[in-house]
């Protein structure tokens, strides 16, 4: 196993491990406010994860790296404004 294949494993493996966590907390029925920002802390990971190791970001120049990580973060945003403007 090459050293590449090593790294594409363990990013493979965290990213199982995340999506366990978030189903485990929606399993238990764990919700609210306290919740919310593991969720989406875990989102930002795995999105970042992705874009990094699976999509090839990682040895492109910054400019590219910085619109895929502005977009993750606007989408995750407007998510937490829906998710506050909804539990007042």
């Amino acid at each position: 196993m090459t050293h590449a294949d090593r790294i594409a494993l363990y990013v493979w493996l965290v990213l199982i491990l995340l999506t366990a966590a978030t189903y485990l907390l929606g399993r238990f029925g764990l919700v609210g406010p306290a919740v919310v920002p593991v969720l989406l802390g875990t989102v930002i990971v795995k999105g970042q994860l992705l874009a990094s190791h699976f999509m090839g970001l990682k040895h492109v120049r910054s400019p590219w790296r910085w619109v895929v990580t502005v977009w993750l973060l606007a989408i995750v945003g407007l998510i937490s404004v829906a998710y506050w403007m909804g539990a007042e």
